[in-house]
């Protein structure tokens, strides 16, 4: 709910308020090593000839429409790049946006260069396509105690997934983040900067949307054979994870035989019928949701299908990760769908849309239950239901055909159990005040990581959508202060501890890596939030640290940090685009 409303308040409220006319130009281009095949056995399983049509094993190329008032004014851009934001992996325990985060606040803070982060005019929204199978860990799978390549078709080191992990580029886990964010984002921005490479997208805007019942979509086979999909379940290798992140126990990845007692564990919950055994064949169910009904389904049934048409382009609103063949055979079923029609158009998977159905393999990848197999929800003709469903979208939308709208699913939101306590109240320790900073920052030089530390309340008390638990501000003049980072920037991390859960103290702990072009100054660190009384409620502070000095640039550069490692890298190579992004805001 929490998440639905921030939703609307940053990108669907402020869209609405902030329209005009103007035009929309498609480019695309191609991100070099900035994603690998984390299945490439599942993906060997498809049919040969299949494979020869395509230079590798996963999707290239980056499309995007770029935005533009009438007055010629760049709005934002809007780009598909198939790659997993899987880059901060799952021993993160901060709030991020990983590599798509990473991409797009780069892009803003160039075109926004006076505006706080996230509230500047131009957006830049780096989205999913079918990253199924694609992860950004381009250095690939390593046994983490050896360094020796981990089994491919299991993933496992010694026969367990714990150790098999991918990483990289970087040397840790945020370098890796901005690595994969700043190749996205170049090209993004060189897409952007390529005018002569723009196509203009003409004629009409539409859409059409249908709920379909996807636990008995009937499918047409090759041979001419109706079947259909299956009631929800999850395979044996769901519970292995991925090299991006491996799960618990004894589990592995490419299983196709049940373990007796993890069958046992799993029967308490539910014995999956014979008739959803069959249908789901060869995956072992681990968990049979689609026949769990307490305190209510534990998977959907009724999803969104969905297609958006600009021009030429059809966004085809999948709500799931299409791994790299399948979103392959999407494309093409839907654009030859159109071609006896008259239309040549360019179709795009916008992934994990509306609905969450975890993943969608090819029958051939399906068979080698590997995570993402296992992950199929609705069975092998998983796909083939939604090429099938997404053809007829297309052609009804392109004839004008009006479709039955299908029958939506039961609103759970008043039904929704939350095991997480509330805050029963805060209290600062002996002597202390909320906001007061107890550890202070010393002066620093670009490339060095400041700290900040302060009593606080806590933080679910108030979320602060489109606000902000931290500023770090630079000294204009007596008094004044100029915002320089927030708690969204990459250069910035807030970390929350409950000291004493008896008294109901807690503390955060701010750190600034500060950038390499900071500017020298006088510095604050600001932290913001509420406390709860167990009386009065909940009562918004503030404290600020002491004023601490920024040097001039560490020109030696040692000991930078992950962030300050990355910005001298990039630094190094970039040119500067400063006049060519000028002839933007005029």
């Amino acid at each position: 709910m929490l998440r639905s409303a921030g939703i609307y308040l940053s990108k669907v409220r402020k869209a609405h308020i902030s329209v005009v006319p103007g035009s929309i130009y498609l480019s695309s281009g191609i991100v070099e090593e900035a994603n690998i095949n984390r299945s490439p056995t599942s993906y060997d399983a498809n049919p040969a000839e299949e494979r020869a049509k395509y230079s590798g094993n996963t999707d290239k190329e980056m499309v995007q429409l770029n935005f533009f008032n009438d007055a010629g004014q760049a709005l934002g851009v809007l780009n598909w790049f198939a790659v997993h934001p899987t880059s901060m992996n799952n021993t993160n325990l901060l709030i991020s946006g990983d590599n798509k985060g990473a991409a797009s606040q780069m892009f803003e803070k160039e075109m926004n260069p006076n505006y706080v982060t996230g509230q500047g005019p131009f957006v830049a929204a780096f989205a999913s396509t079918n990253l199924g199978d694609i992860s950004p860990n381009i250095m690939g799978p390593r046994c983490i105690d050896t360094g020796v390549e981990c089994d491919l078709e299991h993933s496992t080191c010694d026969g367990r997934v714990q150790k098999c992990i991918a990483s990289g580029p970087g040397k840790d886990m945020f370098e890796s983040t901005q690595i994969i964010a700043d190749r996205q984002y170049q090209v993004s921005k060189q897409l952007f900067l390529n005018t002569e490479g723009f196509e203009e997208l003409m004629g009409s805007v539409d859409y059409i949307h249908q709920w379909i019942d996807m636990s008995k979509y009937e499918v047409t086979l090759e041979d001419g054979s109706v079947n259909t999909t299956c009631k929800p379940a999850l395979g044996y290798s769901f519970a292995a994870g991925t090299t991006d992140g491996p799960g618990e126990f004894d589990f592995t990845q490419g299983v196709i035989t049940g373990n007796p007692f993890w069958d046992f564990i799993s029967g308490l919950l539910k014995d999956p019928s014979p008739e959803q055994e069959a249908c789901h064949a060869p995956k072992p169910i681990l968990l049979d949701t689609g026949e769990f009904t307490l305190p209510s389904a534990w998977h959907p049934t009724v999803v969104d299908t969905q297609i958006l048409k600009i021009g030429k382009v059809h966004l085809l609103a999948v709500p799931g990760e299409l791994t790299t063949m399948a979103g392959r055979r999407v494309r093409e079923t839907v654009a030859d769908s159109l071609k006896p029609l008259g239309d040549d158009i360019v179709p795009v998977i916008a992934g994990l849309s509306n609905t969450y159905t975890h993943y969608i393999t090819t029958f051939e990848e399906y068979q080698k239950q590997r995570y993402e197999a296992a992950s199929t929800i609705y069975g092998p003709n998983t796909l083939l239901a939604y090429q099938q469903q997404f053809s007829k979208l297309a052609v009804a939308l392109k004839v004008g055909e009006e479709l039955p709208a299908g029958t939506p699913p039961d609103d759970l939101l008043g039904a929704q159990i939350s095991f997480v306590p509330g805050v029963v109240y805060d209290q600062p320790p002996a002597g202390s005040d909320f906001g007061d900073c107890v550890v202070e920052p010393g002066d620093a030089r670009p490339g060095d990581r400041v700290t900040a530390t302060f009593i606080s309340g806590h933080l679910r008390n108030n979320l602060m959508l489109e606000k902000t638990f931290l500023r770090v501000e630079l000294e204009e003049g007596q008094g004044e202060y100029r915002i320089v980072a927030v708690d969204s920037d990459w250069e910035t991390k807030l970390q929350w501890l409950r000291t004493n859960s008896i008294l109901g103290s807690s503390e955060v702990t701010i750190t600034w890596d500060i950038p390499l072009d900071a500017v020298p100054g006088n510095y604050r660190i600001v932290h913001l939030g509420h406390y709860k009384h167990i009386l009065r409620g909940i009562t918004p502070y503030q404290g600020s640290s002491r004023i601490f000095r920024v040097g001039s640039e560490n020109k030696q550069n040692q000991g930078l940090t992950s962030w300050g490692r990355f910005q001298k890298k990039k630094v190094e190579r970039e040119t500067d685009d400063i006049d060519i992004f000028s002839q933007f805001f005029m």
